[in-house]
């Protein structure tokens, strides 16, 4: 009898040994997976596209047009650069949840700084930043409670179109004086700013419209559920 329990906590303890074993050895599997993802070829671009949005900003605030067309030159190209980083991902069969995670991410802080900034230099009103921000928010919360949940929501018809107005309008914004325009031996000036204000608006609209959509698909989907 006294062998018999002596061997018991030997067991135990291996087995133990092995349990730690095997959990430390996921681990060091995960990290490893996580920092290859982190520098393939899509997810380094995008984190270059993060690194470029001090840049936006410094250039930003300084308030002179060329510096201006600077943050203009580094939004563009990230702007650009996230239509590749996609593109390659999906080319060489590199999708990646660290991908997944850091892509929106990457466009929702370029935004951000870029609205947050401008607010604070006086050229855009401080609502817009709050609503984008606000927006994004509540459908990434709603997002996560769906998924929490099992709900599949279709996805609205106007996400693509506003982003399209968000970007040219940030642009104007960011080019901010007004340049002579030349087209077709029509000449003209255009005041960038007033052109990328309304379009940024105009983006707002449709972007509050669509989270009311996603807001209704989720209810619907939730009642769904619950009578089945």
């Amino acid at each position: 009898m006294n062998l018999q329990k002596n061997k018991r906590p030997r067991r135990f303890g291996a087995f133990r040994v092995r349990k730690n074993t095997t959990q430390k050895e996921t681990r060091q599997k995960l990290s490893s997976t996580i920092k290859r993802d982190l520098f393939n070829i899509p997810n380094s671009i995008t984190m270059i596209r993060i690194v470029f949005i001090p840049f936006v900003v410094v250039c930003l605030a300084m308030k002179t047009p060329f510096y201006c067309l600077l943050s203009v030159a580094a939004f563009s190209i990230a702007a650009i650069s996230d239509f590749f980083d996609g593109y390659l991902a999906r080319k060489l069969n590199l999708v990646s949840v660290t991908g997944k995670f850091l892509d929106p991410l990457a466009d929702k802080l370029m935004v951000m700084a870029a609205t947050v900034q401008l607010a604070a230099m006086g050229w855009l009103a401080s609502w817009i930043p709050i609503v984008i921000l606000t927006r994004e928010l509540a459908v990434q919360g709603l997002r996560q409670i769906a998924v929490g949940e099992g709900l599949v929501i279709a996805a609205g018809s106007g996400g693509k179109l506003k982003t399209a107005l968000q970007l040219v309008g940030l642009v104007g914004l960011l080019v901010h004086y007004t340049y002579p325009i030349k087209f077709f031996g029509f000449e003209t000036t255009m005041n960038f700013h007033r052109v990328g204000l309304g379009l940024l608006v105009l983006s707002v609209f449709i972007s509050v419209i669509s989270a009311i959509q996603y807001f209704v698909g989720f209810l619907r989907a939730l009642d769904k559920k619950e009578t089945t």
